[in-house]
């Protein structure tokens, strides 16, 4: 039996890929007229308080409710259909509840881009 000599096998993609990298230049961000800044600057500040606002509602829904059911442990107690209310309340409250604060969040930060 004679022995084989391997072969590496490439794309001639991988060639272009590792190509487009070596050869890429320092991207710099564009640079923005007088009064586009000042529309990004307006944007951003009014953009910013919403965004923190939905992130400390976020913050009280993963760390508030986990509190909530630990001062009511009566809800162990409590079913509905066979389950206990504290399981009913980790499964059903906190998906629609992110859901109901990304939309909204998302509705003041398209409202904020529009035309004066």
């Amino acid at each position: 039996m004679t022995p084989h000599r391997r072969i590496a096998v490439t794309s001639p993609q991988t060639r272009l890929a590792h190509a487009r990298r070596r050869h890429r230049t320092a991207w710099r961000p564009p640079t923005l007229d007088p009064a586009e800044t000042r529309q990004a600057q307006r944007v951003y500040r009014a953009q910013r308080i919403p965004a923190l606002t939905a992130l400390a509602a976020l913050a009280a829904l993963l760390f508030g409710l986990p509190v909530l059911l630990d001062l009511t442990p009566t809800w162990d107690d409590v079913r509905v259909l066979g389950i206990p209310l504290s399981w009913i309340a980790i499964v059903a409250v906190p998906f629609p509840a992110m859901v109901a604060i990304s939309r909204w969040q998302l509705r003041r930060a398209e409202r904020a881009e529009e035309p004066e």
